[in-house]
């Protein structure tokens, strides 16, 4: 479903809000469920997101018991019944992980399929490094108009050398490697703390997995992987926006469950920005006095791979060189193509406060935000754009306001609990 946001901003937000398990993360455990010959439990699990109820819907319809407890986030799936999806031009599901559930599939019927990818059109992002992997893992895969399908008695061990660093790519390896037949070697793995989130679940199944540096994988394969229990990590990308937002807001905000451990060179980038938080060992307190006059200083950073800034981050840095006093620049040669929010987000800004091109931001600073009307372009922008809405004095309108909640749980609740309030209508 598509919706559209009024948002009256002016209202400087005071209170507590957790950060909730990690979208991200939530998604590939999921998958990993499908696995076990045994249920697995999720808790901190992120119940209202859009993509993990689709994705939800969709692991339904292969035969899954999935249960469900919104009140307390948690999550358990029992794959006993797992079946091949049944799909055509009627099928409806806009994830874009849908490749994490070809291993389950394989698993039990030997037959997969799955709608083709969705997600945030942020650049080129396709899957023929998904394909790879099945193909390196001795499976055949056709693609249909309406869905791909993935053929083969089960994996057979292989190795993988990815061209490039790809999440995706790891990710889905990992999930394949874990049921294939033999010791699969992954080689350029990407390993994010999602990934490390996701490995530690296989472990728990009884997975054998060995990680060699930061970059290189072996996973010996079994097709007796048991149901586990596991918390999921904390979103640090949730995170990073609810100190923002306190930040170019003036606002206070106690920011608890932050997983500083993965999120130390993005916490440099605020320091080095002038931003003074107050934290301790997983809370952070965000108040006007955390910056020198209430202005950040003005700053030049690159996004690039974890550890450092992830593309994921880019439109946060972007907001807070909007309260810097002066000019400041966000690259991402990686997504040079994540610019389409930046010119959406300059119309709730004054007159030439931010300019963009392929792989560079410019931020002219300081910004006063104003309202106005907006148009989302990708999950995280989208965000973006409420976050100013929320910090211009009147109201404003954020079309397609939907691509926010996919990457945010419980939105609404929790700007709720910090005094403000956004009007979700259903277009």
């Amino acid at each position: 479903m598509k919706f559209d946001g009024i948002i009256d901003g002016g209202t400087k937000p005071k209170g507590k809000v957790s950060v909730s398990g990690a979208k991200n993360s939530a998604t590939r455990l999921l998958a990993a469920t499908l696995l076990g010959n045994s249920p697995s439990h999720l808790e901190n699990f992120p119940t209202e997101l859009v993509d993990v109820r689709h994705k939800i819907r969709l692991i339904e319809e292969m035969g899954c018991k999935v249960i469900l407890d919104v009140a307390a986030e948690t999550l358990t799936v029992d794959p006993d019944r797992l079946k091949t999806c049944i799909l055509d031009e009627s099928s409806n599901f806009p994830i874009r992980t849908t490749y994490l559930l070809v291993a389950g599939q394989i698993l039990r019927q030997g037959l997969a399929r799955i709608p083709y990818p969705g997600g945030c059109q942020i650049g080129s992002r396709g899957y023929d490094l998904h394909v790879m992997v099945w193909q390196a893992l001795g499976c055949e895969v056709t693609e249909f108009p309406d869905f791909i399908e993935v053929r083969g008695t089960g994996f057979q061990a292989g190795k993988i050398h990815f061209p490039i660093s790809t999440v995706g790519g790891t990710e889905n390896a990992l999930l394949c490697a874990s049921v294939a037949q033999g010791t699969t070697e992954i080689v350029n793995a990407y390993v994010t703390p999602e990934i490390e989130d996701l490995i530690d679940f296989l472990r728990r199944m009884g997975s054998h997995i060995e990680l060699i540096g930061n970059s290189r994988i072996f996973v010996e394969g079994s097709s007796e992987l048991q149901g586990a229990n596991k918390n999921v990590m904390p979103d640090r990308i949730e995170a990073l926006t609810w100190i923002v937002y306190a930040l170019i807001s003036g606002g206070e905000i106690q920011v608890d469950h932050v997983p500083f451990d993965s999120m130390e060179i993005p916490l440099i980038h605020l320091e080095k920005a002038g931003v003074d938080l107050f934290r301790n060992n997983s809370s952070a307190y965000v108040h006007p006095d955390c910056m020198s006059g209430g202005m950040a200083q003005p700053f030049e950073l690159a996004c690039g791979t974890h550890p450092g800034i992830i593309s994921d981050m880019q439109p946060f840095y972007v907001l807070l060189g909007a309260i810097a006093n002066g000019r400041s620049q966000v690259f991402d040669y990686r997504y040079p193509e994540r610019i389409s929010y930046v010119a959406e987000l300059a119309k709730l800004c004054e007159h030439g406060a931010m300019t963009s091109k392929p792989g560079q931001i410019t931020i002219n600073g300081a910004v006063r935000f104003q309202p106005g009307r907006a148009r989302s372009t990708d999950l995280r922008g989208s965000m973006a754009l409420v976050m100013a809405a929320l910090c211009a004095d009147g109201r404003s309108e954020i079309q397609d306001i939907h691509m926010a909640l996919r990457g945010y749980n419980r939105l609404p609740e929790k700007l709720a609990a910090l005094g403000n309030t956004i009007e979700i209508i259903d277009k």
